[in-house]
């Protein structure tokens, strides 16, 4: 097929009328499929249902001996922050391991950033006169929404494919003592599935801020869900590359089992500097008197070590990658020749970051839904909800059966080719 701006206007008004076919046929078939979220689907879950039996209940103390059914440990049970430490290649001593949300964590320790002095700080974040942060984009909507809640300024940073456009960052960062941070996916981003190379991390590190206190959340959200775990991408410990650099309180670094076990049943992390740590410690040490420390227990009871945890990441890839090798075929087959639409093709994550044409994307999600197919909103993956160029839309192929995603991505696709062909007519239309 050729590229839809080749077309002659008889052809493309053809196009618009098969399409528009295929429209109400799917219409006919009153379908209610949600893609809107990366949610585990049920084999998922299912892989790692030994985690409910994996604590006797004559087994509830950690390896001190520890009565972990009581009050205390506010910085988790030591098996969990040794485990944690292994995973993500830090000493455990500079690991918080606590409830069950990654986000939850971020959130908390944004409050913090605002309400408290952090080492290297003047004063609480909350007392500067305007506050701004910096968004990698297209991003992670849940990121864009804390920022929003404390009244951030956000600015969006574009993507490369080495991560974010760090001339962009070191210029931002290094003239403006109101940036106070950037959001950072390093590991398979949300939604592009873009690593970050080392260069950009060392960058990240090094990089002069006008801000003394800039801080740099490290959301390692994806860093074990490889789709080939025989060759998995890796980052350098942004722990140890701001220590280097003498800038060893800028990173704060989050990860979670949330997609490894249960999600809102898992265990979650933070990793920082020393000094961060003991400022965290005593501030969670007046929020609560310990987590689920039994949660924690059991968790490692079932996860033992990195190697296990490797083998219950290889299941999931072998349940992710013909949905994400699904997408990708039926992209290639219904847009690949009609230069309507571009897309990531992710080595792991769980995401796909899908481009149509300027000032599309919320139409075509919006007849999806009328379709009976929900995308995540058009613009969620910017901050404020707003594409400037209204043309990112996120897929998210883990949760459905391989048979239900087929039918979404037919209909996503027949929607694209409806929007881009009546657009070009449209235009050539006016001029």
């Amino acid at each position: 097929m050729p590229s839809f701006s080749s077309m002659e206007p008889q052809a493309l008004a053809q196009e618009t009328r098969e399409q528009r076919d295929r429209c109400d046929a799917f219409r006919a078939m009153s379908l209610s499929l949600n893609m809107a979220r990366g949610k585990p689907c049920k084999d998922q879950l299912d892989a790692v249902a030994g985690l409910l039996d994996a604590l006797p209940s004559t087994d509830y103390r950690d390896e001190t001996g520890f009565d972990l059914r009581n009050y205390g440990l506010v910085e988790g049970i030591p098996e969990a922050r040794r485990l944690f430490g292994a995973l993500l290649g830090v000493p455990m001593d500079q690991v918080l391991a606590m409830g069950n949300s990654s986000l939850n964590l971020m959130f908390d320790v944004m409050v913090r950033c605002l309400h408290l002095r952090l080492p290297g700080s003047e004063r609480p974040w909350k007392e500067e006169p305007v506050l701004k942060f910096l968004c990698p984009v297209p991003g992670y909507d849940r990121h864009f929404a804390i920022t929003k809640e404390f009244g951030f300024e956000m600015i969006p940073v574009e993507m490369t494919p080495d991560g974010p456009d760090m001339d962009a960052v070191e210029r931002l960062a290094g003239a403006d003592p109101a940036v106070k941070g950037i959001w950072c996916i390093p590991v398979y981003s949300n939604p592009d599935g873009i690593t970050y190379s080392e260069e950009t991390c060392r960058r990240l590190a090094a990089m002069r801020t006008a801000a003394p206190d800039f801080r740099i959340f490290w959301d390692n959200a994806y860093f074990l869900h490889h789709l080939d775990p025989s060759n998995p991408d890796r980052v350098p410990d942004i722990l140890s590359l701001c220590s280097e650099q003498g800038h060893a309180d800028r990173p704060y670094e989050f990860a979670s089992t949330s997609k490894i076990t249960f999600a809102g049943g898992g265990i979650a992390c933070v990793a920082a500097s020393p000094g961060n740590v003991a400022m965290l410690k005593r501030s969670f040490g007046i929020q609560t008197i310990g987590p689920d420390k039994l949660n924690q227990l059991r968790h490692v009871r079932f996860l033992r070590n990195p190697e296990r945890v490797a083998e219950i990441m290889a299941r999931h890839a072998d349940i992710l990658r013909p949905k994400f090798d699904t997408v990708l075929s039926i992209l290639e087959q219904e847009l690949g020749e009609t230069g309507t639409a571009r897309w990531n093709r992710p080595r792991g994550g769980y995401f796909i970051s899908l481009f149509v044409g300027d000032g599309l994307a919320s139409r075509v999600v919006a007849m999806a839904k009328e379709l009976g197919v929900e995308f995540t909103p058009a613009g969620a993956t910017y901050p404020y909800g707003r594409d400037p160029r209204d043309h990112n839309i996120r897929i998210a192929p883990s949760f459905p059966p391989i048979a239900e995603l087929e039918t979404a991505i037919r209909v996503l696709c027949a929607c694209i080719r409806l929007a881009a062909a009546e657009k070009l007519l449209a235009d050539r239309s006016a001029s």
